[in-house]
């Protein structure tokens, strides 16, 4: 069984996706949300296979919710649900780790394929999209002064923050200690005067979204 989470600011739409995802059996529905601070409280208490997440919200958006909730468990899956076809949404879903990005428009049966998958593992993201995005958040040609102070260890460092890989994740990607890697993320949040790693998650999708000069 496949358990879902649904975060979306209509009732109306909430219950309809309820009812196609439960239609056959091995979805199940295991809370839902109009708002997306309720949803980051909630997702991580209830650990769905998947949280399937509205792209903007009146108080926040799906991406934002993805990025905090996978933050403290990155075994939940996400899946953005948008109206928008927006190049810098996307971009900011990948860096907050989503597993999709799927427009409003889809069929219900593509829709019910795409939760299938997303719990099986599989991405639906485009990987040369997904590619190019992570080489602009490491090898920017026109950096900001923040990132000028941070070292080659901190720039990749911030860019696996970016993907949305917790310390210990960092640690074995690095073959650092995970106390190590704690020591840097500190270092580079003061660098960057930040408080909060999804702080400096929201500093590297602003900065993928720079245009070109």
């Amino acid at each position: 069984m496949i358990r879902v989470f649904l975060l979306d600011d209509h009732e109306v739409v909430r219950r309809g996706l309820r009812d196609l995802l439960q239609a056959d059996g091995d979805i199940e529905v295991v809370g839902e949300s109009g708002s997306a601070a309720e949803a980051t409280r909630r997702i991580p208490a209830l650990r769905p296979d998947v949280a399937v997440l509205d792209g903007r919200l009146p108080d926040g958006s799906g991406i934002d919710v993805c990025r905090d909730v996978r933050s403290v468990d990155p075994e939940i899956k996400g899946l953005i649900l948008t109206s928008y076809e927006d190049d810098e949404a996307l971009f900011a879903a990948i860096m907050a780790g989503a597993s999709g990005y799927v427009l409003k428009q889809i069929k219900g049966t593509d829709l019910v394929d795409a939760v299938r998958r997303v719990a099986a593992g599989q991405s639906l993201l485009d990987p040369a999209v997904t590619q190019r995005v992570l080489e602009r958040i490491r090898n920017p040609k026109h950096e900001p002064d923040q990132l000028k102070s941070l070292t080659d260890q901190e720039r990749k460092i911030l860019g696996y923050v970016a993907d949305g890989l917790t310390n210990r994740q960092i640690a074995a990607q690095m073959f650092l200690a995970e106390k190590t890697v704690k020591n840097y993320v500190s270092s580079l949040l003061a660098k960057l005067g930040l408080e909060r790693r999804t702080q400096a998650a929201v500093f590297a999708v602003k900065l993928t979204g720079q245009p070109p000069r």
